[in-house]
This record gives structure tokens, sequence and C-alpha cells, in this order.
């Protein structure tokens, strides 16, 4: 069972009083059966935006809000496709749709554990923060994703995402930006609903049932939501363009996942207000993929918690005291027993367990510095103290932890009401945040601009330095030495005995990954159109000392690419120096090994080495306008990504953006929603670009689908057909089967899973009845 729990204690507060003033203002937001009339209900007035910790700030990022309306306008069952729907996201990492041979983009691409995770430009699930409602979640598997799909929709309020580095704010990790889940505070009544669906091609038969119940009294309120879902898998054979997979091989896993949350809060006195959020989540998966004669079912048993309490004080002149705290864990056990697949019989039991587990504690302070024409200068200051541990049975062991302070200032300099010319507004911010942890000292500024030359134009820049503490598992995997003969890695001129010496594995010794990071948008919001929002927005990420395993194919001898970590013609005492600390040595050359006939010592272990540019244009925008008796809502999004990656500074850069198994340079998304008492139906088409197999030179076709959906509620009144909502959606309508390339081996899937999807259309219906 997965809970959430928030509890607040502060002064009586009317619920008409209170706002949340985000960037995204101007959006209609759901209230779906929030009490929204009782008086007595209290919302936290502390609801800050996400990007930063000034009440009632505004971070010189762009955001991107996307809240419960939109959701379900759009037809989207699960976080999971929320975040994959967005141009500025990319769907490889830990994600259920990553199929065998996507590992070929780098380790993260496997689906470890069925969820579904963050992965802004591409920069990996470990350079993307996932929050719930502002707390940091333990690390699931080995690559530090969080599982976003774990959490109900029918508990949350909106998800606010910066696509820009955070660091400066929240710390390691959010070099790619940060996702926040807000879930909601208020609900009013039961509410029972239940889906079916499946794929027109074969599989993916998917069941779901969920629960939501919420009541307000004087001063608080208690939200409870659960979820439970199963699905079938997606087999090759299932699919005409991977009927040449090897056998049995799944496309899509088999799925279960059991949660729900829980939101209580309350309103007592006038100086306190207390919260806990807590998460707790089941799920569970299975693939299988094919060697030929030996086949690997994979099965994993995911269980995620999360307990986080708050206390919040109101001191005088408008400042707050907070003192903060979150407990999280993060177990997957799995099972990979090879199978030989002639009689059945099982070669190995093949299993394990990831386990992460992680405690942080925070004391900050927010409030105004002083009054200035155009309002109030304030400050957010703090200090805390974060530790990770991981577990990954024999093969990595190790923890690390850090110290952290920060501070944050928001300088209003001009407002609409001093009547400046050529200025409606002018505001400075800046940030700051250092940590010092067992990997080092690091600080990361972050300065911004907001500029309003009128009240429908807002121009915002921001420059920065973000940061990434090297995964545990880069850190403590265990080292490895294999014995190879050279010729095994492409040696030429040798004597046929010559052999090499490999070494894999972690490093104790790596640095944190740095960025530096800007940003620029232009948001049009005319007054003279009401309903128009757009915005354009530019970045720049340069992202140094990235951690990688440097030898990514047998071909080593003679390669520039690999040449500074390769060391020829070793003598015994750099080989004698190389084994230190080896656990793990295999002899693979059919002979002794001999520190004479060692022609090289090939370093494949984690080393901060590479070096990526990350720049794009973001575009989005909504129209809403009437439409007969109905509103219409126009709506769209689309991203341009030019990414490249040097292994070593002194080496040319090769593109990463639009080649397989990295994001498409160009993705979109483009729809329209209508809406008439109670009538919903939308029609969204989705396109990226094709990428390129860099190995052939060739460049695969593009992909487009199409998504509809339609919504009717009936009105809330007496009887028993009141509050009823009927939902029929569709995916990829025209069943567009994903663009192919030419797979390296028969165990592989024949297209780019971390761009495309085998699910093909998918048709499914769903009923609610609310009390």
């Amino acid at each position: 069972m997965l809970f959430w729990v928030a509890v607040a204690l502060s002064g009586a507060v009317d619920a008409q009083e209170v706002t949340r003033k985000t960037d995204s203002d101007k959006q209609p937001t759901d209230s779906g059966h929030d009490n929204q009339s009782t008086p007595s209900a209290v919302q936290l007035d502390t609801v800050q935006v996400t990007g930063t910790r000034i009440k009632g700030g505004t971070t010189p990022s762009p955001v991107i809000t996307i809240d419960s309306t939109r959701i379900r306008e759009e037809g989207f069952t699960d976080l999971g496709e929320v975040i994959r729907s967005l141009p500025q996201n990319f769907g490889g990492g830990q994600n259920p749709g990553v199929a065998t041979g996507a590992a070929a983009g780098g380790p993260a691409n496997q689906n470890i554990t069925g969820g579904s995770s963050l992965n802004l430009r591409g920069l990996g699930p470990d350079a993307s923060l996932t929050l719930l409602n502002g707390r940091r979640l333990a690390y699931s598997g080995f690559a530090q994703a969080v599982d976003l799909g774990a959490i109900p929709l029918d508990a949350v309020d909106r998800l606010e995402i910066v696509p820009d580095g955070a660091s400066a704010v929240y710390g390691s990790d959010a070099v790619g930006g940060v996702a926040n889940v807000i879930l909601k505070l208020d609900f009013e009544g039961i509410t029972l609903g239940a889906r079916y669906g499946g794929a027109t091609d074969g599989g993916l038969a998917t069941h779901e049932a969920t629960a939501t119940a919420g009541t307000t009294w004087a001063g608080g309120g208690l939200v409870a939501a659960w979820k439970q879902a199963s699905n079938d898998p997606i087999r090759s054979d299932q699919r005409d363009y991977t009927g040449a997979m090897l056998r049995p091989s799944t496309l899509w896993p088999d799925g279960e996942l059991r949660s729900g949350v829980l939101s209580l809060h309350q309103a007592l006195g006038e100086t306190l207000e207390l919260r806990l959020d807590g998460l707790r989540s089941a799920r569970e998966t299975q693939t299988s993929q094919s060697y030929g004669s030996v086949y690997y079912p994979y099965r994993a048993k995911t269980h995620t918690t999360l307990v986080a309490p708050s206390l919040l004080w109101r001191l005088s002149d408008d400042w707050t005291l907070q003192l903060d705290a979150a407990l999280g864990k993060d177990k997957t056990a799995f099972a990979q027993p090879a199978i030989l697949a002639a009689t059945g019989q099982s070669l190995s039991s093949g299993t394990g367990a990831y386990s992460n587990a992680s405690h942080s504690y925070e004391l900050g302070v927010e409030g105004a510095l002083l009054s200035l024409p155009a309002g109030n200068a304030r400050l957010a200051a703090g200090a805390g103290y974060r530790s990770n541990d991981f577990l990954y049975q024999r093969y990595a062991d190790g923890a690390q932890a850090s110290r952290f302070a920060y501070a944050e200032v928001s300088v209003p300099l001009i407002d609409a009401a001093q009547g400046a010319g050529g200025v409606d507004r002018l505001e400075l911010t800046g940030a700051v945040r250092t940590e010092d942890g067992d990997y080092g000292r690091v600080n990361t500024p972050k300065l911004g601009l907001i500029y309003s030359p009128s009240s429908g134009i807002t121009f915002k820049a921001a420059w920065g330095r973000s940061f990434k503490a090297p995964t545990l598992m880069q850190r403590f995997s265990g080292q490895t030495g294999i014995y190879y003969l050279a010729s095994t890695f492409g040696a030429t001129g040798l004597p046929a005995d010559a052999t090499a010496l490999w070494l894999s594995g972690g490093n104790r010794d790596l640095r944190p990954e740095r960025a530096r990071t800007w940003s620029a948008s232009l948001a049009l919001h005319p007054e003279a159109l009401p309903g128009l929002e757009t915005e354009l927005t530019w970045f720049d990420i340069d992202y140094t000392q990235r951690i990688l395993q440097p030898i990514t194919s047998y071909d080593v001898f003679g390669n520039a690419t690999y040449a500074d970590f390769v060391t020829l013609a070793p003598t015994a005492g750099e080989q004698s120096a190389a084994l230190v600390g080896v656990s793990d040595f295999y002899n693979y050359a059919g002979s002794p090994y001999d520190s004479n006939k060692v022609a090289a010592i090939i370093d494949g272990r984690y080393v901060n080495a590479s070096r990526q540019r990350i720049k794009g244009v973001d575009l989005s925008g909504a129209y809403r306008f009437e439409a007969g008796e109905g509103d219409l809502t126009v709506r769209g999004a689309a991203s341009w990504l030019d990414s490249n990656q040097s292994i070593a500074a002194d080496q040319a850069p090769v593109a990463l953006a639009g080649t397989l198994f990295h994001p498409a340079r160009i993705s979109a998304r483009l729809g329209m929603v209508w809406d008439r008492r109670g009538m919903t139906a939308s029609l969204f088409g989705n396109y990226k670009e094709g990428v390129r197999d860099v190995t052939r030179d060739t460049r695969g076709a593009s992909f487009t689908t199409l998504d509809a959906t339609l919504r009717y509620e009936t009105d809330p009144g007496r009887g028993p057909w009141r509050e009823l909502a009927f939902e029929l959606a569709g995916q990829n309508l025209l069943d567009r089967a994903p663009p192919s390339y030419l797979a390296p081996s028969p165990s592989y899937a024949p297209y780019d899973s971390t761009n495309y999807s085998a699910i093909g259309r998918f048709l499914s219906m769903s009923i609610s009845k609310h009390w």
C-alpha cells in the first residue's frame, strides 16, 4: 500500500483568500471535487513555485505547469505518459517501453523496475531531479531513477517542471532540470473508477481500479487515493516488424502496480504548521530476452517508501522558520535465470537486488529583508544534511553524505505602479548553494533577470552552475580484471600469444559532474487576447567531467578515441598497480597470466572524462476562445535539440541528439480541446524526427501519431446518474509502426525504443462515479 500524509497546523485562513502564485496563473486549474466553497477548509499559504524557495516568488527559468484538468483532457492515465508526451523529455533511461538493445545509448537505458523516470534533455535520469511536494524520493535501481508512474493521478493537483539547471536551489542532480509533483490538499466525497484498454495489434490488455475519498472540516481536510493496475506484455511475435527477433522476447513488460496516497492537513493556532508526507508503492514487472539457445526471463519486485515530516513556525514581520526531514527507501529484488531453450533447464539463478536509502534534514528561514518602492526584497536561507546508501548484492556497497547551505534573494526594482516608461516590471534574483561531501565541495550560484516592458510581455534570463554527485554504483561497484588475447581488441603486428588486461568497475575517486547553464525566454500574454499565452525559450548547457565507462567497443588498439585509456607495453609495476583492489579476475586468454606478454592495460572503469554540450530552443503556446456554445483550446509545444559529446577533453565531439538511442532533434505535440457543458473532446498529434544509425550512416523515418479523447460528465445534482464520468481514449489512432533500423543482433529490437513506441493503436474506456 502506498500512503501520503500531510498535516498542517496554522492560523485559520479563509480558503478563498489563498492563491497560488505561479508562472502559469492564467491557465485554468482543476478543482475536480475539491472543496472550494467551504470557508473553514484551510489551504497552506506557504505554497512556493518550483524553482525558487521564495514564498510567492518567480523563478527566472521557464516553468511547465500541467494541472489535473489538462491531464484529464488529454487522456493520460499516469504520470509516466505525461512526461513521455513532453518534447523536453527523452523516453530513454528507466521506462517500461525501453527494449533490449537500447543500452547502446548508455547503461541507464534499461527497464529495471517497469516504472517511468524523468530524463530532461536526454541527460539521463540521474541528471534530472524528481520531487514529491518539494521532497526528494529515494533513488530506484542503479541509475538514480525515480518512478513517477507510481503516484495515482487522482491525488495529483499539478506537475511543475523547470527544464533548466536548478542546483543552486535544490543541490545535486538538477542539471537538466527538476520536476515537482504537487498533490491535492482538499477533496470532498468519494469517487470510484475503473478502466480497461488494450492494443489492437495484441498485448497490453490493461485493467485499472481507483478509489479516492476526502472530506474537510474546520481548519483541515483529508484526501485518500488508491490505485491498482495490471497489464499484459507485448511480445515480439505480436508485431510484424519484430517477427525476426529471437523468442521469447518482450517489447513491453508484464506489470502490476498497487499504490495509494493519503493527505491530511489541520490548522490549529496561529504560529505552527505541521506536515507529514509519505509514500509507499509496490510494483512487479516481468520481461524476457532471448539469445537463441538460451533465454533470460526477468522478474522484478520494487517497493518504495517515503516519510517526510515538516514543521513551520510563523515568526514576526512576515518571517517563517521551517524544519524538514525526509526518509526514503527503495528496493528492487530481481531474478534473471538463464534457461536452456531446448529443454527448459535452468543454467543459473541470476538473483539480485538494488537497495537504496536516503535521509535528509534541513532548517530554513524565509521572509522580507527590506521594503522597496516596487515591493519587498525577500530572502530564503538554510542549511542541512543529506545521505544516500546503496547496496547491489555482491557487486556494490557504499554510501555518501553531504552538508549543505544555501541562500536565495529576490529584489523587485520596478513595478507597474511606479509608471516607469518602457518598464512594467524589473526584478533581479540570485541564489547560491554550497555542498560539502565525501566527493568534494561544490559551489553552485545562479543569477536571474525578470523584465516586462508591458503587461503583455515578459522576458526572463538565467545563468547558473549545476552539478551531479557520482552515483553510488559508479563509485562503489566491484573491481574486475579480465585477461584477454590482445587480438580480441583489434591488435595487429603482435605475437599471436600477446595479451591485454581489461579493467572495469567503480572508482571511489570520482569527482562531481559540473555544468554551466544559460536560459532566456520570451513570454507573450497580451491583454487584447486574454486567452493567448506563448513562450519561446533558448537554452545552453556546457556539461563537463561527465562520468562514463570510456571503452564501448572491442576496436581499441590504434583507435584514437580510446588512446587516453590504454597503456601500451605496461611495466610489471604498472600491471601490479592496476590489479590492486581487483576482487574478481577472469582469464580468457587460454594460458596462465604472464606479465611479459601483456601488450596493453585497457582501463574501462568509470572516469570523469566526458564533456557534453546541449543547446536548443523550446516553443510552447495555448489559445483559448469561445467556439459556438463551448470553449476551444489550441495547445502545443515543440523542442529543437542539439547535443554532442567528447569522450575526452581533447577529442572531437560526436553527435548525440538525432542518433539512435538518444533524443530526436525535433519533438513536438500539438492539438486542441473542445469543452461544452460536461462534454470534452481532444485531438493531439505527436511528432518525432527520424534518428540516424551512425554505424551505417543511415537515417530512419520520422514518427507521427494521433491521440484522441472523448469524455462526458453528468451534472452534479440528485439521483443515481449524477456526477458520472465516461471516457473513451485512443493513442496512435492510425496504428503507426515505429521506424525500423538494422539491429546488430536478432536478440535486439529493430527500432529505437527510447524514441518510438511498439504499442501501436491503443484503445481504452473508463467510468467513474462521485458521491
